[in-house]
């Protein structure tokens, strides 16, 4: 049995290793999702004229890890205090989205963020936005497991995500 749950939170470059080393992940694929425009480039994307965000695609086992386990994974990957982007990625097509399959999907996130609102870890309110999942349309070959393929530049990218993760949730 398997399942996919799909998440944006800026550049996908930097949330595909974050999933893909946990078990239980089959799959993690780059792409874009949320927008009005079938099949963009990365190019059309970056344009901020689509709609699109830059998610990630997870395809997992939920006998080994539950979606519940992927969402507290994700809130550990981004500011959900930032509407406009995610660190240094500046833009709507960088936002926040939790992007559901289902009803199940829809409650598991919901609760999720409500307890995170309830912590008050952040001075700020929580603004990553719960929507239904669209059209998934994988990102181009170059984007797929940039962090194996370009080490050095996925550490200058995660650098100040990686200061965020370790002031927030260490």
């Amino acid at each position: 049995m398997k399942e996919t749950a799909i998440f944006a939170g800026g550049c996908f470059w930097c949330m595909v290793e974050p999933f893909e080393t946990q078990p239980g992940i089959l799959n993690v694929v780059s792409g874009y999702t949320g927008g009005h425009v079938a099949n963009p480039t990365y190019e059309q994307v970056k344009s901020h004229t689509t709609g699109h965000t830059e998610a990630v695609e997870i395809t997992f086992d939920p006998d080994i890890i539950t979606y519940a386990q992927l969402v507290e994974i994700y809130w550990q990957q981004t500011d959900p205090t930032d509407a406009m982007g995610q660190f240094q990625d500046r833009g709507d097509n960088y936002r926040p989205v939790i992007y559901v399959a289902n009803a199940e999907q829809r409650a598991i996130a919901a609760a999720s963020k409500k307890a995170l609102e309830a912590s008050g870890r952040f001075d700020h309110p929580i603004v990553t936005q719960i929507v239904d999942a669209s059209t998934f349309y994988p990102a181009e070959d170059e984007h797929q497991e940039f962090y194996q393929h370009n080490p050095r530049r996925y550490a200058q990218e995660h650098a100040q995500r990686q200061t965020f993760i370790d002031e927030n949730w260490q």
